[in-house]
């Protein structure tokens, strides 16, 4: 009986919490692979990359047939594109470095593990959004505050990148390590502007 009178879940708060949960999953998948190399890994952040398109897809597809939406439906298709952004950016690292051959460093693994605490920032924070607004703007805060600590490994990485050139063969392995440290730095950029929708969404229903 209980049952019938549970409020049921909006479907653009759902499929944006899939996102992110999706999202979260890629981000524990780049972090063993930059562990690993383990192409089980490489292999599952590629489909929950496909996964998170699909999501995206669809709530695209709803905001065109639906009327009434929870927030500002500008704010919606942001914070989707913005969350979709963070996975994409973190899928073209892992194929880049299987095509050129770059082996993982302990930055990039730091960077991951980084972006992988953002994204549970931001699951917490679209988990929290409808009615525990208050909570949400605190994950959002998180979500941005570790987004400048990957910045300041990103920093970090590349100063160490390019010191001590020996000669041609090394610029170009710094040039593509360098690639994947800047998509790397994308998705945190990305989780960072994420996280701006979440705290505009916060003050509008405030």
């Amino acid at each position: 009986m209980r049952s019938l009178f549970k409020k049921r879940q909006n479907i653009f708060l759902k499929l944006i919490h899939d996102q992110a949960a999706l999202t979260l999953e890629g981000m524990d998948a780049l972090c063993k692979y930059l562990a690993t190399r383990d192409p089980e890994a490489s292999a599952l952040l590629t489909s929950k990359e496909k996964e998170a398109d699909e999501v995206r897809r669809i709530l695209i597809d709803e905001l065109n047939r639906t009327f009434v939406t929870p927030f500002d439906r500008e704010d919606l298709f942001a914070l989707s594109r913005t969350i979709d952004d963070v996975i994409d950016y973190a899928y073209s690292p892992v194929s880049e470095m299987e095509i050129l051959k770059v082996e993982p460093t302990t930055y990039m693994q730091r960077i991951a593990t980084l972006l992988r605490d953002a994204a549970y920032e931001l699951l917490q924070a679209v988990d929290r959004l409808e009615n525990h607004p208050g909570v949400s703007s605190e994950h959002a805060q998180r979500a941005k505050a570790l987004e400048n600590r990957v910045e300041g490994v990103y920093r970090e990485a590349l100063a160490d990148l390019f010191s001590n050139v020996e000669d041609l063969q090394h610029v170009v392995s710094m040039l593509k390590s360098r690639e994947v440290y800047r998509h790397l730095s994308n998705a945190a950029d990305r989780g960072d502007e994420a996280a701006n929708v979440i705290a505009d969404i916060v003050v509008k229903i405030a």
